[in-house]
């Protein structure tokens, strides 16, 4: 008996192959890109052709060409050297602006009115001091017996004006700045005693007006004080750098001792912590100081010394009856 096979029905091989690209062209994208999707995934599309190398540099080789490094970052400029310091000139004391004015030491003791007498100058000085035989108790002595004494006019060596007294009892320089006088004994010592007086005084310091006139004028010191500062730091690096290696070492101890001495005299000007005065002037009394040794006596000034205008206080407006005061005073503000 013969087996009876089941009859199959050949399939053509065509027909199975269309079925996976049958699925693919349900899913493919609208007929205007079937084409290219058909080329790049049978690999007859752009895939199929060789990558296009960079164009070659105008008179050059193309980068990346076999046995060539890859050139090399254009050097960078070398950054300038910073500019060297610059000599600061403030401007000169106006010596006409303290003729006539009563000056205090430390602005409350003692007195001084400084005067011209034709082309020449006077003073009137009175020191304040304490008695020798009751070091509590104060005394006053009036110089030349309270007449006027000639000063010696000695230029400006330091870039003020200075003046000297000839009197044998208590010889004293004076460097006229800025609305004050810097006062300092000729002699050794730095006190002057008068027996007959039976006093001893100290009128080393700054001579100057009262806290009462410089307090309402501190924030226009605070501004020049910081013009002053810079000055005198930037002529001491020139100091430095201009000078020779065997002098650079005693100017160094003269700027530490300049800070410390300002730093000594200043402390005792009355209310100095509230309006600066003192430290003003002394800065301002070495930046012309440095100017002249540098050679520049004379110059225009370089820096002002000009506060910056104050800010203004915007004062709240009065209040009005029957109406809110906060809301007028807001009312004001916008």
């Amino acid at each position: 008996m013969q087996s009876v096979r089941p009859f199959l029905r050949p399939v053509a091989l065509p027909a199975l192959a269309a079925l996976p690209l049958a699925a693919v062209l349900m899913v493919a994208p609208a007929p205007a890109s079937a084409q290219s999707f058909l080329e790049e995934l049978f690999g007859i599309g752009r895939a199929a052709r060789p990558p296009v190398p960079p164009a070659p540099i105008p008179g050059g080789r193309a980068p990346g060409a076999p046995g060539e490094a890859p050139p090399e970052a254009a050097p960078r400029p070398a950054p300038a050297p910073p500019a060297p310091p610059k000599p600061v000139v403030l401007k000169t004391p106006n010596d006409d602006a303290v003729l006539g004015q009563e000056l205090q030491q430390n602005g409350n003791a003692g007195s001084l009115r400084l005067d011209r007498s034709g082309a020449g100058f006077t003073a009137r000085v009175t020191l304040s001091g304490t008695k020798v035989s009751q070091p509590t108790e104060a005394c006053k002595v009036a110089l030349g017996d309270g007449q006027p004494l000639a000063l010696a006019d000695q230029g400006k060596p330091n870039g003020v004006t200075q003046l000297a007294s000839a009197g044998p009892a208590c010889p004293l320089r004076f460097e006229i700045l800025e609305g004050s006088v810097m006062v300092m004994p000729l002699a050794e010592a730095e006190s002057c005693v008068f027996t007959a007086s039976d006093c001893a005084t100290t009128p080393k310091g700054l001579w100057g007006p009262g806290a009462a006139a410089l307090l309402p004028r501190a924030q226009e010191f605070d501004s020049a004080r910081g013009v002053a500062d810079k000055a005198v730091r930037e002529n001491y690096k020139v100091m430095t750098q201009r000078a020779r290696r065997e002098d650079v070492r005693p100017i160094v101890t003269e700027q530490a001792a300049f800070s410390s001495d300002r730093e000594q005299i200043c402390r005792a000007y009355v209310r100095e912590g509230s309006h600066g005065f003192c430290h003003l002037r002394f800065s301002e009394a070495r930046a012309l100081s440095l100017a002249t040794r540098l050679g520049l006596s004379g110059a225009a000034p370089t820096a002002s010394n000009a506060p910056r205008p104050a800010a203004r206080v915007r004062r709240p407006a009065p209040a009005v009856e029957g109406m809110n005061p906060g809301f007028e005073a807001g009312a004001q503000d916008q």
